[in-house]
């Protein structure tokens, strides 16, 4: 008889956690290669009646690597990674992974993210430029010069379309697989003077919300109303005894 509460109850918990995820897209639309949070849902079957009864699970997380667009800044700093590779910084958690192209140079020269991560080549050693050398030329293949002096090479990674990512902070995300340096050059590369966006779309975003917050409308309703019809029936019953 409460079959119908507990399978709303699961839709509404369901829901709810879409709707955090699509608030966490939105307030996340301005910052640089972030990668959108997406929820799989599926049903969980129960087989204590003799009908089988159908719950919404709360949901799979997951980070989309769909790309961003890309935007002009003429930064010197400022790549945007082509192709389906990644760039990795040195965190306290250990090698993070970035598609948020803009860096910085500290007084040591050390090239780093945004944030103050030491950006790695592809053998995991930090980057370090020369602070008097002027600003740096950056070929596609990651190629760092200053003058006609070659100063390093920014790593690119591929990361396995099979491994899980947890999200560090806003833009970096670590693989539950080991990344690998992207070796072929026609496929990935960097552009200088570039950013890559947020790859949320806000328009989506806020469609998908008033759609969510409409259905779970409706959900409540329908068990406001199983509920009413419920205590009708018990009445009923009770003044037939």
């Amino acid at each position: 008889m409460l079959n119908n509460f507990y399978v709303g109850l699961s839709a509404q918990k369901s829901l709810m956690r879409r709707l955090d995820t699509i608030a966490n897209n939105v307030a996340n639309v301005s910052t640089g290669g972030y990668r959108a949070e997406e929820v799989t849902f599926s049903a969980i079957m129960s087989d204590v009646n003799k009908d089988p009864v159908a719950f919404a699970s709360t949901g799979r997380t997951y980070i989309a690597r769909r790309p961003g667009d890309v935007v002009r800044t003429d930064n010197p700093l400022d790549v945007a990674i082509q192709g389906n590779a990644w760039m990795a910084m040195q965190t306290p958690s250990g090698t993070v992974y970035t598609r948020d192209g803009r860096m910085q140079m500290s007084p040591q020269g050390q090239l780093q993210s945004m944030e103050g991560y030491p950006i790695l080549d592809a053998s995991g050693s930090a980057l370090s430029l020369e602070p008097q050398a002027g600003s740096p030329s950056i070929g596609r293949d990651g190629t760092i010069a200053q003058g006609k002096r070659q100063v390093g090479r920014i790593g690119l990674f591929v990361i396995d379309p099979k491994a899980n990512l947890s999200r560090f902070q806003n833009s970096g995300v670590i693989p539950d697989r080991p990344a690998e340096p992207a070796v072929e050059g026609s496929r990935y590369g960097v552009q200088q003077g570039f950013v890559e966006r947020s790859n949320v779309n806000p328009v989506t975003e806020m469609s998908k919300m008033v759609m969510v917050q409409r259905t779970f409308d409706a959900v409540t309703a329908t068990m406001k109303d199983a509920d009413n019809s419920q205590q009708e029936a018990v009445r009923t019953l009770a003044a037939n005894q």
